[in-house]
């Protein structure tokens, strides 16, 4: 997760904003507390692939 958006240089903030995470859970999901299921590891690697893309998915919705 952290690597993802140290990787697409966002702050942890931009990063939620961006594709709809609450920032708690994105500190919960980078200090471990929290597992990441398989749903959205989906969704961050398609992220981590393609993030301008799944931005203009978002925007479509």
């Amino acid at each position: 997760m952290k690597a993802i958006r140290v990787g697409l240089d966002l702050t942890q903030e931009e990063f939620a904003g961006r594709f709809g995470f609450s920032v708690n859970t994105l500190c919960r999901w980078e200090q471990g507390s929290r597992q990441l299921e398989g749903p959205t590891r989906a969704y961050l690697l398609a992220i981590e692939r393609a993030p301008k893309a799944v931005q203009k998915a978002l925007q479509a919705v």
